[in-house]
């Protein structure tokens, strides 16, 4: 499992992401129903590619890190399975993270 997330390179200004899980249950035990539940808008950075490239052929460093928790558009983003992993990955542009959450 964490071998295949670390061996995938995003390219340029890529970030790949894991998504939040949706939240299931309430405090009280109450099972919500997965039409009911709502789209997961966060998620933490995985994998961060070099940068865009400025004409001269320089990288424009990212603004994110690995660790990160970021919040995302409600739509975009391509979905990537890896390899014998559960979890839900997106790969993202940097300029569609919508901000970054600080602790």
């Amino acid at each position: 499992m964490a071998n295949a997330v670390k061996r995938l390179v995003p390219l340029l200004d890529r970030v790949l992401i894991k998504r939040a899980e949706a939240i299931t249950k309430t405090a009280g035990g109450i099972v919500i129903p997965e039409k009911a539940q709502s789209k997961v808008l966060h998620g933490e950075v995985v994998a961060v590619g070099p940068g865009a490239r400025k004409e001269n052929g320089d990288f424009i460093p990212v603004q994110v890190s690995v660790g990160d928790k970021v919040l995302l558009p409600e739509y975009g983003g391509t979905k990537v399975s890896l390899e014998n992993d559960e979890k839900e990955y997106h790969l993202f542009r940097e300029s569609d993270i919508l901000a970054k959450i600080e602790n």
